[in-house]
């Protein structure tokens, strides 16, 4: 059987950091880039006699995602001890949730897809990092005891590119939430992907492989792509899919066994005992504020006549769209300025700390008084946000203002038809798309500083028209 004649079943379950600035049971510091083993704690380093204290930050985020996805927000809910071994959790077991977690239920709006339904939210300590080096591997519990929430969805996405998409929106709602960074190079934002295959037409699912620890798009799109093709290759030939843990090899492209899948009762799941029942009053749950999501930002821009592509860019960009919010010009003509020339100098380099959004607000109005062109407009802009000067006093320091001056237009204007006879020839002849020439010659003439209202105007009354 073709692949085609399989359906893939897949199921996200992402770790994402908590921008708390402490950890979720001890007051060292969550910065990233420290030096390794800097900061830690008896806590956090899990020696004997040292007991957790919880973070209600970590709460209060947890019961934030939870709100925005319409969970169900438990007033009550248990932690819990998952064990296992391995040289970045030095207590040995990891501080979790499992029977009871603050979060059931929800879903992810996905553009495209629809919501995408939630098994879970819960809250729960990160391991450190094995850092393999050339003459052996080195442990930095840095990253032990920063709070996490796992976000476990329910197996409703049908193919990698799906899955790709419901990770992009995911991330980009914790960022507009405040809980997450979304920076996936320095591992805030991790993925595991569920995978299994079923023959089209049938409801049993088949045997699901887990795919660990997947931080870009690109990778969860090819990761599970192979992983489809791999199954279906191992079912077409009569082999049995083993339940297993798989690591995504991004250089050879393919996934290789890293060890068989565990289950629930191979952690040895059972309550924690230094931590009581966590308790979440309705006061606190209701005090919670969600912000807007990305789908309803979008709507709100298109529905003030943002079209629909700047729309996406500045949603998609949560800078660009604190500066298109900040400018108190709210609509097509702000949002065309900050997704082109906003962005643009955003590429190029860093906005000025000076930078006011406001300056937007000042350039357009230097525009329709007619004291700048709408070439010098863009320059001008440019300008503010690399220098953190104000409009005006860009405009007055380098000359740019527009000539208007009736007399001076004139000159410019006699100037251009005296070395164009055939040209204006051409145009008393009848080809009358020649006044854009025209115009465009003083405009050079008077360096891009010429009123072009006022030129088409005198070269109209110049050429008889």
């Amino acid at each position: 059987m073709p692949v085609s004649d399989f359906e893939p079943v897949i199921g996200l379950e992402v770790h994402a950091q908590l921008l708390t600035k402490t950890k979720i049971f001890c007051g060292c510091s969550t910065a990233f880039g420290a030096p390794p083993n800097s900061q830690v704690c008896p806590t956090c380093l899990g020696l004997p006699g040292a007991l957790p204290a919880l973070n209600r930050a970590a709460v209060e985020m947890a019961v934030r995602a939870g709100k925005a996805f319409g969970c169900r927000i438990a007033t009550r809910s248990i932690w819990a001890r998952k064990n296992y071994f391995y040289p970045d959790l030095p207590k040995g077991y990891q501080i979790s949730q499992y029977e009871l977690p603050i979060c059931a239920g929800g879903a992810v709006p996905v553009p495209g897809l629809g919501k995408i339904g939630l098994e879970r939210i819960h809250l729960e300590e990160d391991a450190g990092k094995n850092v393999h080096a050339e003459h052996g591997s080195l442990v930095d519990l840095n990253r032990s005891g920063v709070p996490l929430i796992e976000i476990v969805g329910k197996p409703e996405l049908r193919s990698a590119e799906a899955a790709s998409e419901y990770l992009k929106a995911l991330r980009l709602a914790l960022i507009y939430l405040g809980v997450n960074d979304g920076n996936l190079e320095e591992g805030s934002f991790r993925c595991d992907a569920n995978v299994s295959v079923r023959p089209r037409g049938t409801a049993k699912f088949g045997t699901r492989v887990e795919l660990k620890n997947i931080n870009s798009f690109r990778f969860v799109r090819q990761a599970i792509e192979y992983e489809i093709e791999r199954q279906v290759e191992a079912i077409e030939k009569g082999e049995k899919i083993r339940q297993e843990t798989r690591l995504f090899d991004h250089a050879a492209g393919v996934t290789r066994a890293m060890r068989s899948k565990e289950e629930a009762n191979d952690y040895r799941y059972f309550p924690e005992p230094d931590l009581p029942p966590l308790t979440v009053s309705q006061d606190l749950i209701d005090g919670v504020r969600v912000p807007k999501l990305p789908h309803e930002v979008l709507d709100e821009l298109t529905h003030a006549g943002v079209s629909p592509a700047d729309a996406r860019t500045l949603t998609d960009n949560v800078d660009l769209l604190r500066i298109y919010r900040d400018s108190s010009v709210p609509g097509s003509r702000a949002a065309q300025a900050v997704v082109n020339e906003v962005a643009r100098v955003l590429k190029e380099s860093a906005v000025h700390a000076s930078f006011s959004p406001g300056s937007i607000a000042e350039v357009f109005a230097l525009q329709d008084a007619g004291t700048i062109s709408s070439t010098v407009a863009k320059e001008v802009l440019g300008e503010s946000l690399r220098t953190g000067k104000a409009a005006r006093q860009i405009v007055q320091e380098k000359g740019l203002a527009q000539v208007s001056d009736s007399g001076a237009l004139e000159a410019v204007v006699d100037a251009v038809l005296a070395r164009n006879p055939g040209e204006v020839e051409k145009y008393k002849g009848g080809k009358k798309n020649l006044l854009g020439f025209f115009v465009g010659q003083a405009m050079k003439d008077l360096k891009g500083k010429g009123n072009p209202g006022a030129l088409n105007a005198l070269f109209k009354q110049k050429l008889g028209d």
